[in-house]
């Protein structure tokens, strides 16, 4: 049963880990902000990954599953090892399983802009562009994004 609860906090810790690199999705804090609004034409399109992040709660969740787990097995001196056997192994198990949940599919799309200048952006695979076809980029603080025009 604890077991069971610990799986479902994990989960619930990796969603939350969850990124957007997305030209549809923008945080509360960039919501009113103006942009840089500049036209381009897509020159290619080349499909990347987005990384995973590691931020330790994978780690954590999953130790603390394994060494639970770990501690049901044997008694006195041979549970104890058991458990941190469990923690470490669960521990890299964690972080193995929100890298993994969350990576995701990109794009890397060149484009002309219309000074001539060539520019390079990534973001995730939501959407798709084509060679030739006329975009937007939307740059704020930092952050480009690519829309169709």
């Amino acid at each position: 049963m604890k077991t069971s609860i610990m799986l479902v906090a994990l989960a619930a810790a990796l969603g939350g880990c969850i990124t957007h690199e997305s030209a549809n999705v923008y945080s509360k804090h960039e919501a009113g902000r103006e942009q840089t609004v500049r036209m381009a034409t897509v020159d290619s399109v080349r499909k990347v990954t987005l990384e995973g992040s590691q931020s330790g709660l994978g780690a954590a969740a999953g130790g603390a599953v394994g060494g639970i787990s770990g501690s049901q097995v044997g008694h006195g001196a041979g549970s104890s090892v058991a458990g941190v056997l469990g923690a470490v192994a669960g521990g890299v198990a964690g972080n193995a399983l929100e890298s993994k949940a969350t990576t995701h599919d990109a794009l890397e799309i060149t484009v002309r802009l219309d000074s001539g200048e060539m520019r390079a952006i990534v973001q995730e695979a939501d959407q798709p562009f084509t060679p030739g076809q006329r975009v937007r980029l939307l740059s704020s603080g930092g952050v480009t994004r690519v829309t169709p025009n």
